[in-house]
């Protein structure tokens, strides 16, 4: 508990007023804020929030005061926008907003958009768009378009009896959905089946309702989600009228429902090829030992989970910077992506190279889960913009969009471990982010890029010679 003397000075300093009202905190909540713990926080306004944080946890409370809401939009109906995409809303956190140019897919011309912190990644995929523009481009294709939702449920009675139940009530869930499927179905989608599961080997007493879905150009959670949430209420209220149940068997024990990230059947393919001499350029003066020796690199990553994290990793700095743009989720892609990785039972690279009658071939599929209409691709000005760059693509275009960058950025990182070194390119990348650390002006900017055009870059180095230009 706070002295007396204390408590009077809090009271005199913390007359801080509840949404406009003449409410005052009482002192055991003022007590509770200064040990970093509020109740109704959602409640407070924009500015006590932020007042709120300022003063509980910065050094300087008014320069972090002004440093959020230095990045609040001037506009007050887009910063409102905004705000209402999340809750507690205090600023925002920006992204560089990038172009990836001359993406050659399927023979159309395409400039990717890309929201993404890391330096090079932007520079790499446009590298890499660029060398494959002049030998074919890349070649996409969908192999699938399932998503998938599940029914987690408990029954301690017979499963046979449980079949018989399923066989009667599968029509009975297709006809419990309509007025939900009703306009997927216009667009040509919907539920595709639903299937019983048996898990009972697994897991004592639990079973599944695993149903497909085709969502067409959404990504369809909210769609999915509702359908198995009618699946489930039907479920149970059938079950009680099932005349073969005992009393036991028809209390039916529904643990949730939800749609699955892990999409093994929404599957898009990418890939590039030439003739292994073609690949020469001027950092790959031997075309064969390049192609043998990338080749090699990706059978590593086949077999080794070490380098197949950071391989894979490689791949989704491209993905996550399109799904990113594109106002998709791309912690639901990381997800599904990473899972199919390990389908066989071991994590392992998701690309895939060969040299087969003279031709170098390099390769991936992945599952991606994407959307071009619902959420925040109309509700975000960005989003639609970049939609608009991809000249407003189909979930299932904007599916082969998004693989083609991920190979494209996988083959740029390859390409450097194999031949310069990773951090040749990135570093260079790397440099404006030392100098911004370090505050440098014009002057040292071009003496620091110019010494490093011929010495090996590192931070330390940097640094070391920003110092040495400074005395």
């Amino acid at each position: 508990m706070l002295n007396p003397i204390l408590r009077c000075i809090l009271i005199s300093s913390y007359f801080i007023k509840i949404n406009s009202s003449k409410t005052y905190l009482c002192i055991s909540r003022i007590e509770r804020v200064m040990n970093k713990d509020i109740t109704g926080f959602s409640k407070l306004s924009k500015e006590e929030k932020i007042n709120w944080i300022a003063n509980s946890y910065f050094s300087n409370p008014k320069e972090g005061i002004s440093i959020l809401k230095q990045y609040w939009n001037s506009d007050e109906q887009l910063q409102k926008l905004h705000d209402d995409f999340i809750e507690n809303t205090i600023s925002n956190f920006y992204l560089p907003f990038g172009i990836a140019p001359n993406f050659l897919i399927n023979g159309n011309f395409f400039s990717v958009p890309m929201v993404i912190e890391e330096s090079s990644v932007v520079a790499a995929a446009s590298k890499s768009a660029k060398f494959w523009a002049t030998r074919g481009g890349f070649k996409t294709t969908i192999l699938g378009t399932e998503k998938i939702g599940q029914v987690h449920f408990l029954f301690k009675g017979s499963s046979e009896k449980l079949e018989r139940f399923f066989s009667d009530l599968k029509p009975k869930l297709f006809l419990e959905t309509e007025s939900l499927t009703k306009n997927m179905q216009k667009r040509g989608g919907g539920i595709l089946d639903i299937e019983l599961k048996n898990k009972t080997t697994e897991l004592e007493n639990y079973y599944q309702l695993h149903a497909t879905f085709e969502t067409k150009d959404s990504m369809g959670a909210n769609f999915i989600n509702s359908c198995l949430e009618q699946f489930a209420k039907t479920l149970k209220e059938e079950a009680l009228q099932f005349e073969d149940f005992t009393e036991n068997e028809k209390d039916i024990t529904i643990v949730m429902s939800i749609l699955s990230n892990y999409v093994p059947n929404c599957i898009v393919r990418a890939e590039v090829s030439c003739k292994v001499e073609d690949l020469a350029e001027k950092n790959i003066p031997n075309p064969l030992e390049f192609a043998e020796k990338f080749v090699q690199a990706v059978k590593i990553a086949e077999i080794e989970p070490y380098r197949a994290v950071t391989h894979n990793k490689g791949i989704m700095n491209g993905v996550d910077a399109v799904v990113l743009a594109t106002g998709n989720d791309f912690r639901a892609v990381e997800a599904g992506v990473h899972a199919y990785a390990s389908k066989n039972g071991n994590y392992s690279s998701l690309s895939h190279a060969k040299i087969e009658n003279g031709i170098f071939t390099f390769w991936m599929e992945i599952p991606l889960a994407m959307g071009t209409v619902g959420g925040l691709t109309s509700l975000h000005p960005l989003v639609k913009i970049a939609l608009e760059i991809l000249k407003n693509p189909s979930a299932q275009e904007l599916m082969q969009i998004v693989a083609a960058t991920g190979l494209a950025q996988n083959f740029a990182a390859l390409r450097s471990l194999t031949t310069t070194g990773i951090q040749d390119g990135h570093m260079k990348m790397h440099i404006n982010n030392i100098l911004n650390q370090f505050q440098a002006n014009i002057t040292e900017r071009n003496k620091v890029k110019s010494h490093f055009e011929n010495h090996t870059i590192s931070h330390a180095a940097v640094v070391e010679y920003i110092e040495k230009l400074r005395r």
